[in-house]
């Protein structure tokens, strides 16, 4: 059965690549009275219910500390859609208006929320990348902000989007699921799935086993794909799989990054879900929580 979509995969928006290479692109659209802009401040936008605030572009004010323009795409009705990023925090007073990505971002509706993913996605990359990585001159932005050019020795880059995979374990009845809990969520008591960076030279599939088998202790095999989504934190494509745990009874913490794991049943897990359970499981904006779901056959 498919996974429903994860809830920072569901964009509709039009990205209309074929424009970026008008360099006078920004400079036109600031100017167009139907354009509208998403203003960013590190993973931070305002929000107005499950909708982002957009802005006409004369109402951003670039006076306190000048943004960092890119071209979202197009809306549905052929407008288009900017962003302007800053690093500067919201002021305490500001506060209440502005909302995080990671506890936000999926109770939004499908083109606020792939337009949220990609603004903050590409104002992280507006900060990280501000110098070449060959000669340490300044890059200015290109493309409409999809690249950077090197002022000195003349390279382009371009957003970077680190793989990561994240796998939902089960037991060889599939009755049970492992999760294990962070270092830094023992407080709150919250447990999620397992997750890590490919290394270089490594599949997925290799990713996947050297990953669970670090964390978890355990061998997993029967590895199917079910779904991906971005998540800039700082900048990865997470890419979403369900596993088989060989011998559930080899299960153990690494007892650093992990300090306990632990296999749930699905009444455990649906309850959790809702909120009523024993353990507190991921926020609606990451993909793990979709896993979770899916394994349980849950839509929400």
């Amino acid at each position: 059965m498919r996974m429903q979509p994860p809830a920072l995969a569901r964009s509709v928006f039009q990205p209309s690549p074929e424009e970026r290479s008008d360099e006078t692109l920004i400079d036109r659209l600031r100017s167009d009275p139907s354009t509208r802009v998403l203003e960013v401040r590190g993973d931070r936008a305002r929000l107005r219910g499950d909708r982002l605030v957009w802005a006409a572009p004369e109402h951003v004010d670039d006076a306190a500390e000048p943004a960092e323009w890119a071209f979202l795409g197009r809306a549905g009705d052929g407008s288009a859609r900017l962003i302007a990023a800053r690093t500067v925090a919201p002021q305490p007073d500001e506060e209440t208006d502005w909302a995080s990505l990671r506890i936000s971002g999926g109770d939004l509706v499908d083109e606020d929320a792939g337009a949220f993913v990609t603004a903050v996605a590409l104002g992280r990359w507006f900060a990280d990348f501000r110098f070449c990585p060959r000669c340490g001159s300044p890059a200015r932005l290109r493309s409409a902000g999809w690249s950077r050019v090197c002022t000195g020795c003349g390279r382009e880059q371009f957003p970077r989007t680190d793989p990561a995979v994240i796998v939902a374990v089960s037991d060889v009845r599939n009755e049970r699921l492992l999760l294990g809990q962070n270092a830094a969520w023992a407080v709150d008591n919250r447990f999620s799935t397992f997750a890590g960076f490919v290394e270089a030279g490594e599949s997925l599939e290799t990713a996947i086993r050297r990953e669970v088998a670090e964390e978890a202790g355990v061998v997993v095999d029967d590895l199917v794909y079910r779904g991906s989504q971005a998540w800039p934190y700082p900048r990865s494509l997470m890419l979403g799989f369900h596993a088989v745990a060989n011998d559930a009874s080899q299960a153990r913490p690494d007892g650093e990054e992990i300090v306990a794991v632990r296999w749930f049943d699905r009444e455990e897990i649906r309850a959790s879900l809702a909120g009523a359970g024993p353990v507190i499981l991921p926020g609606s904006a990451s993909i793990a929580r979709r896993l979770i779901a899916d394994w349980c056959g849950d839509k929400g």
